[in-house]
């Protein structure tokens, strides 16, 4: 039993930590007229998908969702060559970076090793298309950018790069993701790009 405990405890403790860690972020969204640290909307808001896409989610994959793009504002795109090349090796040098973050959270919380490593497996994202629970992680993923992140989007994104991002971004979501998707509801223009991102994929 105090193994049980002290197991929801280092849980209880990595997410406090990754919270903090995240209300450092200086960019901030409006919520209810208040300003919030982006990272924190955006790690909490990736959790409440998991919980909902997968009710009996692992621990290991809510703390995976929470530390997904843990400090993410550390390293700017900017800071990266303005090219495809530049793009891929931004994205690559972030995943090294959350998993170690989270990595070092982690294990100061009390987790177990093995705890820690699944949880940088999935912030590495290893064997997608074969790993369930990535899966999921990646459908919420897609949901979060779907629900909040579209109008800055579709705002600085030409049109037909756009329908490329929708399309893509429809072919990672599993069958049950893509009904959340749908379920939500969109400003007229960005539902006229979905539908016409939809009306090209091949189903």
């Amino acid at each position: 039993m105090s193994g049980r405990g002290n197991e929801e405890g280092a849980f209880r403790e990595s997410i406090r930590l990754f919270d903090k860690a995240n209300s450092a972020d200086p960019n901030t969204v409006i919520i209810d007229g208040k300003p919030i640290p982006y990272e924190l909307f955006y790690a909490q808001r990736l959790t409440e998908w998991v919980e909902r896409l997968s009710p009996s989610a692992s621990p290991a994959l809510l703390l995976a969702a929470r530390c997904q793009h843990i400090c993410r504002w550390m390293i700017p795109r900017g800071s990266y060559p303005m090219t495809r090349a530049g793009y891929l090796k931004w994205r690559t040098d972030l995943k090294q970076f959350h998993a170690q973050k989270s990595g070092e959270i982690l294990s100061e919380s009390g987790c177990s090793p093995e705890l820690v490593a699944r949880v940088q497996e999935l912030n590495f994202k290893k064997n997608l298309g074969q790993d369930p629970e990535l899966q999921t992680l990646e459908d919420a993923l897609c949901l979060v950018t779907l629900q909040y992140q579209l109008t800055d989007l579709v705002r600085k994104t030409e049109p037909d790069k756009m329908v490329s991002i929708l399309q893509k971004t429809w072919k990672k979501m599993s069958s049950q993701a893509r009904g959340e998707a749908m379920r939500l509801s969109y400003p007229e223009d960005q539902q006229k790009l979905l539908s016409q991102a939809l009306s090209e994929v091949e189903p």
